[in-house]
């Protein structure tokens, strides 16, 4: 059975989501950086970043899966078949984790015939251990190998198994929205600025305020409303804020913005 603290883990494509959750896989002391090997088209860009994390750099994707137990799959979409069905023969038997958008299990076992493949839907805070991994329940892996799977990554955040049917919309609501959100402290920011607080201030208050709403969240299980309306005086200053945000249509905006994501997923836009 695999074991944290000597499996060999590797990124085919080091890019934005495959460097965060190796990031947070070594923030979170699960994985040491010398257990992490990872390849890249840039090569001498791979290499700086390597150097700085103290992961291996390899200059091809060959080389990770003949050394690694683990892999992952850091590139996008599109790049997936022609970049993986080269090197299948090198992963027979191991462990493969997609981190490409919408490509699952039954794309995967195609590519990967004679791999332990699992789909998943990651976010971008898995680099400091506070994001979300989605995992498909229609995989190729063994039982020991989806208990090591889980242990792996429930070390980065929240760690749920989801079936095929519902991977599209919760990959969009979980990996799409730290753009919503980023965008939100953006223009609190803006708001506090235009009032005389100074950037530095006001956006460590709003990143604090909302990781503190999430966890109250989380740790209450209340329903959104309730929140809401346990801030909201009878004629105090919250309200009057909410009644602007209703009024410019704010949960309008977030609701279509989720449908015109679907929409392109499903080529209807």
């Amino acid at each position: 059975m695999l074991d944290l603290s000597t499996v060999k883990i590797g990124f085919i494509g080091y890019g934005n989501m495959a460097g965060a959750t190796g990031k947070g896989l070594m923030l979170s002391g699960a994985i040491k950086p010398e257990q992490i090997y990872a390849t890249a088209k840039h090569f001498e860009n791979l290499k700086s970043k390597a150097g700085v994390q103290g992961i291996h750099a390899c200059e091809t994707a060959l080389e990770v899966c003949e050394t690694c137990d683990v892999v992952f799959i850091g590139v996008k979409p599109y790049m997936v078949k022609d970049v993986m069905s080269p090197v299948k023969d090198a992963l027979k038997g191991k462990v493969v984790i997609s981190l490409a958008a919408n490509i699952y299990c039954d794309t995967l076992s195609e590519i990967l015939p004679e791999s332990h493949c699992v789909a998943t839907a990651p976010n971008t805070p898995v680099s400091v251990c506070e994001g979300i991994f989605i995992c498909e329940e229609e995989n190729t892996l063994t039982d020991d190998e989806k208990v090591f799977v889980q242990k792996l990554l429930e070390n980065l955040g929240t760690f749920m198994w989801l079936d095929r049917e519902h991977m599209g919309i919760a990959g969009v609501i979980a990996g799409c929205s730290p753009a919503f959100v980023s965008m939100f402290m953006e223009a609190l920011g803006d708001a506090g600025c235009k009032h005389g607080l100074t950037r530095p201030v006001v956006y460590k208050l709003i990143a604090q305020m909302l990781a503190g709403t999430g966890k109250m969240a989380l740790a209450s299980g209340d329903h959104p409303g309730q929140m809401k309306d346990a801030v909201c005086s009878p004629a105090g200053t919250t309200i009057v804020g909410v009644a602007a945000l209703e009024k410019n249509g704010f949960r309008f905006s977030l609701i279509d913005a989720i449908d015109q994501i679907e929409n392109k997923v499903n080529g209807k836009i």
